[in-house]
């Protein structure tokens, strides 16, 4: 650990050779479709990630300047590389750059942070308040993370506990002196606690959608489903989450809502006035579901 951060004679080939490693890897998870919505593609969404990436340039920097080039490069490189390697993969093709724009500024943030960030390594009460901003917008990670973990297991949870780890590690592995390590340990745990809290009391995150309209044809069989406000629909599991018919103006029709609450399998039920049940199996991910006529 202590290898990691200050042991380690960042030169500025490595600079770059850790920059492209990390590019790649960022575009491969945002590439491949069995990373959507996992904690292996959050480091192409959140920062969690490049905190760590940019404290251990910083603990391996020489000089406040030496840190903010260093951290500036690093971004400079990695982040336009890639939505380059995207390109060829992504629907939006070179309009997936849009997106880059707000990476580009936070690039550009990376030249104060990374020489004011340098100073933590002067093991004074003032580098902790230097920190404390970077743990607390780790804690905002977590409390998002940890929320969409509790409603749709096990969804993020790698990222949640990476939040955790390193909301602890830092002041840990960054400070020598006892007093200052146990102070900003005292302050991550704080934080943890508060943005628990704060998930505590948001409560569950759900997923609204709409499963279909009235008249919707079943490709397999060609079967059309028809129902309108006087049916009833139900999932067999109600932890699942709460469907609901209503009417849709635009469509000017009525359409079966969904309030899905975590992930799995399980069945939903349309029943007409007179007790006669169509019978459908669901399966629920986190934005997305597929489901099928129950023979």
């Amino acid at each position: 650990m202590k290898k990691l951060f200050g042991g380690i004679n960042m030169t500025y080939p490595k600079v770059i050779i850790f920059a492209i490693i990390a590019a790649v890897y960022t575009a491969v998870m945002a590439i491949i479709p069995i990373t959507r919505d996992t904690s292996f593609r959050d480091i192409s969404i959140t920062f969690e990630v490049w905190i760590l990436f940019g404290i251990i340039i910083i603990m391996n920097s020489k000089s406040p300047v030496d840190s903010a080039i260093k951290c500036f490069l690093f971004f400079l490189i990695s982040q336009p590389l890639i939505y380059l390697i995207q390109v060829p993969f992504s629907s939006q093709g070179w309009h997936i750059f849009v997106y880059y724009k707000y990476w580009f500024i936070w690039t550009l943030l990376t030249i104060p942070m990374g020489f004011i960030g340098h100073y933590m390594k002067k093991d004074k009460m003032w580098g902790l308040a230097i920190l404390a901003p970077i743990l607390a917008l780790l804690a905002s990670h977590y409390g998002s993370f940890l929320r969409e973990t509790t409603s749709f297991f096990p969804y993020h949870l790698i990222s949640t506990i990476f939040c955790v780890v390193t909301l602890i590690i830092y002041p840990l592995v960054i400070f020598k002196d006892k007093k200052i390590r146990t102070i900003g340990l005292v302050i991550s745990i704080v934080m943890i606690l508060a943005a628990t809290g704060y998930m505590l009391l948001k409560g569950s995150v759900s997923y609204k959608t709409s499963l279909m309209a009235n008249g919707y044809e079943i490709d397999e069989t060609g079967e059309i489903i028809n129902f309108d406000d006087t049916y009833k629909v139900y999932l067999k599991d109600k932890s699942f989450g709460e469907l609901s018919i209503g009417y849709e103006d635009g469509l000017q029709d009525y359409i079966i809502n969904a309030d899905f609450r975590k992930v799995g399998k399980t069945e939903f039920t349309i029943e007409a006035p007179d007790g006669t049940k169509k019978v459908f199996t669901i399966n629920i991910k986190r934005d997305t579901y597929s489901f099928k006529k129950k023979e």
